[in-house]
């Protein structure tokens, strides 16, 4: 008979395509059986009669110990924030390694690389910033490091790190001769540049001037441009954060018709309106992000889009900023919209927010919890052996307490930002428990693991480089 190192017993086990009770078997980190384990040996056994048990968070979208477009370094540490996320629920994340103006992207990469080292106490891997295509480098170093492993690259289209289209037509290309899946932020330069001036010569500096500064349509213009890129390419792209209704259709319908395109949204889009920012004062500056909230119809459409399959999984673009000098008020109190950083945390807050609204309050099938949280985006982008519970893959697990209510306070998060954005907001279900490779790394809302324990991904092939259509032939007959 087969000994296990750790049973978690007479759970509910709720993965994308499974619902039910079931006892887990762990061995050397893995998950080696599913089922009734009562006889089984073991050197431990935990009875979890009355909790779920869903595959770890998967969170591909974070912004950790990074230096911001404005020179701003972000509040988390990979220690703090990946402690929070731990804590949240999340197992294993993808940060970004931002190229700054005139560096070598292998040079970003290992700054990263390093930090993640010492710090990260969860699983982890990067998204390449290419932010200046006029190093003499960057397209080998491009090359290079998607075949060592770094298998996502993310371009601007806005602010001051955007890419020309020329530009995101060159990375394009060497990511779908490569293997790479190319991540965009999708909105339109010129209409928001134009929208914030005239805001800011009018007076209007008050944070909630930033929503307006924001035009539906910087998104939905550059949406649906990166939308006809993926159509000529033959190659999927994936759009980040969407907050619009007509993003969304616009994605929907290249769906309809072939177009290989992937979609995500954030927490913050589904359950926060642009209201948000109109607080008294400076207050409004600590929900700020970009693209902001909208409005409750979005919301509306956000939700029915994960219900049919248009946005593919929700992140939650942990963007994390202190709300004092060091911050979002590094410019000081007394400045227009357009001088405070951008961001909220959200690494801790996801999976329960998420967890509330689908599981206990039904809004999708439960299922679905686990496959826009984990599964989905570990397929999506290639994190071999996690966001799933079966045998042979990583346990990376949480036990949650279905019935669990807590209502969030002013700073009850462990990251380093100092304030909670959902303060007030009930939830129902909670995070009691998390496990890394089989390992508990946080428990009764205390941290476990040690900095530096997290392991780095390696992701030798994702969907992008496998599900290609035939790559567009560039002839006579192509020419209008």
């Amino acid at each position: 008979m087969s000994r296990y190192d750790l049973i978690l017993t007479s759970a509910r086990v709720l993965t994308a395509t499974h619902d039910g009770i079931a006892d887990i078997g762990i061995r050397d980190g893995k998950i080696a059986a599913l089922g009734d384990l009562s006889g089984a040996e073991t050197g431990d056994r935990r009875d979890l009669t009355g909790k779920v048990v869903t595959p770890g968070g998967v969170d591909v979208h974070c912004h950790i110990e990074q230096m911001s477009g404005m020179g701003l370094m972000n509040a988390d540490t990979f220690e703090t924030a990946t402690r929070s996320a731990a804590i949240g629920g999340t197992t294993s994340v993808i940060s970004f390694a931002a190229q700054a103006r005139g560096q070598r992207l292998s040079d970003a990469m290992s700054d990263y690389a390093s930090a993640a080292c010492r710090g990260a106490m969860i699983d982890h891997a990067f998204h390449m910033i290419v932010a200046d295509m006029s190093v003499p480098s960057v397209a080998e170093d491009m090359r290079r490091l998607i075949g060592e492993g770094h298998r996502s690259i993310k371009v601007f289209t806005t602010y001051n790190i955007q890419l020309s289209d020329r530009e995101i037509c060159e990375v394009i290309g060497i990511a779908r001769e490569a293997g790479a899946l190319v991540c965009i932020h999708a909105e339109n330069d010129g209409l928001i540049g134009w929208t914030k001036e005239r805001l800011v010569a009018a007076g209007k500096h008050a944070p909630r001037y930033h929503a307006v500064s924001h035009p539906r349509l910087a998104e939905i213009e550059a949406v649906e441009r990166m939308i006809r890129f993926a159509e000529f390419f033959a190659t999927p792209l994936m759009l980040f954060h969407i907050s619009t209704r007509e993003a969304l259709d616009a994605i929907r319908a290249a769906k309809a018709r072939g177009v290989p395109v992937w979609a995500e949204t954030c927490p913050h889009y589904l359950m926060m309106a642009a209201d948000f920012l109109d607080r008294d004062g400076i207050e409004g500056a600590k929900w700020m992000c970009s693209p902001p909230q909208r409005a409750t119809d979005d919301q509306v459409a956000l939700w029915e889009g994960l219900g049919d399959g248009t946005l593919s999984l929700v992140s939650s673009d942990h963007a994390p900023y202190r709300f004092d000098e060091t911050g979002k008020l590094s410019q000081g109190r007394d400045v227009d919209f357009s001088k405070i950083a951008n961001g909220l945390p959200g690494l801790e807050v996801r999976m329960p927010l998420l967890f509330d609204e689908i599981v206990s309050k039904g809004r999708l099938p439960a299922t679905e919890f686990a496959r826009l949280t984990a599964t989905e985006p570990a397929r999506l982008y290639g994190l071999s052996g996690k966001g799933d519970i079966a045998e042979g893959f990583d346990a990376d697990l949480v036990v949650w307490g279905p019935y669990v209510q807590v209502t969030y306070g002013p700073d009850d998060l462990n990251d380093n930002v100092g304030y909670n954005p959902w303060e007030g907001r009930t939830v129902t279900g909670w995070p009691e428990m998390t496990l890394l490779r089989g390992k508990v790394v946080a428990e009764a809302g205390a941290v476990r693991a040690e900095p530096g324990t997290g392991r780095w991904i390696d992701r030798p092939a994702i969907g992008a480089a496998t599900d290609r259509s035939p790559a567009p032939e560039y002839t006579e007959a192509t020419m209008p």
